[in-house]
């Protein structure tokens, strides 16, 4: 019993990774830069979640909109008014702007909303449905499928509509994708808006579980680096894949070992996967060859 609630704990929290990663793979499959800002973005979304939740009584579900457009905003500013003016430099360069910029966010909501411990607890926090000896939580279950129909939510964006598509179009080369008449620098802001928007759904979800501050962000940082280049760096459904993966490497290696290797073991896991399959689980050969 003790392995399988571990199975599906492993399952639930993979599931929310997978959310994590989603925004961290898009910004860097399209435009090849190394989001250093995207864990600020998701501790921006639980402080909107958790002051929507202090000040009106909302449930925390329900303000998964609001932070996401809030995140959204704030991405497509960052964007267009920062990130663009060096997008064409080193990619280094774009590596320590995006560092830069999530010291000053973290810098700016530690001013706002000091540096306490923050917590969103429903009513229905600790409810959950008991199966022969296995628990399991409603809100994790919750948070677990809205994770993944927000993943689901993007890869039917990129596929089915005419602005996912040119994303999609300068992902896999840029000149060619100017040649048809696509603008790089739109469809670069309107990636990167995307990309901060889902990262504080994501942010909204992690809000309902753990504590939140404003130094929360690093951690999640990298993690989504983790997913991401487990996963397959530019594949959706390798970020679903990869967030399992680590959700279940996780849960069953803090059974078996400590639950203070969590983080060793996901990298453990990342360094044999790559050495076996340098392109991640469900990554494609041709993309890097593309990119390059």
């Amino acid at each position: 019993m003790v392995i399988l609630q571990n199975i599906i704990n492993g399952l639930l929290i993979g599931g929310l990774y997978a959310s994590v990663a989603l925004g961290f793979s898009l910004v860097w499959g399209v435009m090849n830069v190394i989001n250093l800002a995207h864990g600020a973005f998701i501790m921006i979304g639980a402080y909107v979640t958790f002051w929507i939740y202090y000040f009106f009584k909302c449930d925390p579900f329900v303000t998964i909109p609001f932070s996401m457009a809030f995140t959204f905003i704030l991405g497509y500013l960052i964007q267009k008014y920062l990130i663009n003016l060096v997008v064409k430099a080193q990619v280094f360069m774009v590596f320590i702007l995006t560092f830069g910029i999530e010291i000053f966010l973290m810098n700016i909501s530690n001013l706002i909303c000091t540096a306490d411990f923050r917590s969103v607890n429903p009513r229905y926090a600790g409810a959950g449905i008991s199966l022969g000896g296995i628990l399991i939580p409603y809100i994790r279950l919750a948070i677990c499928f809205i994770a993944l129909f927000l993943t689901y939510l993007l890869n039917l964006f990129l596929n089915k509509t005419k602005t996912g598509n040119a994303i999609k179009a300068a992902s896999l080369d840029k000149e060619a994708a100017q040649l048809v008449g696509v603008h790089i620098g739109k469809i670069y802001t309107m990636t990167f808006a995307l990309s901060a928007a889902f990262a504080g759904g994501a942010g909204s979800l992690i809000a309902m579980i753990v504590a939140i501050s404003p130094y929360m962000g690093g951690t999640y940082t990298f993690k989504a680096a983790l997913i991401a280049c487990l996963g397959g760096l530019g594949s959706i459904p390798g970020v679903v894949a990869g967030g399992l993966v680590v959700g279940m490497a996780e849960t069953m290696g803090s059974h078996f070992i400590s639950p203070g290797y969590k983080e060793f073991i996901g990298f453990v896991l990342l360094v044999f996967i790559l050495i076996l399959r340098p392109e991640g689980i469900m990554g494609k050969k041709f993309f890097a060859e593309v990119k390059h």
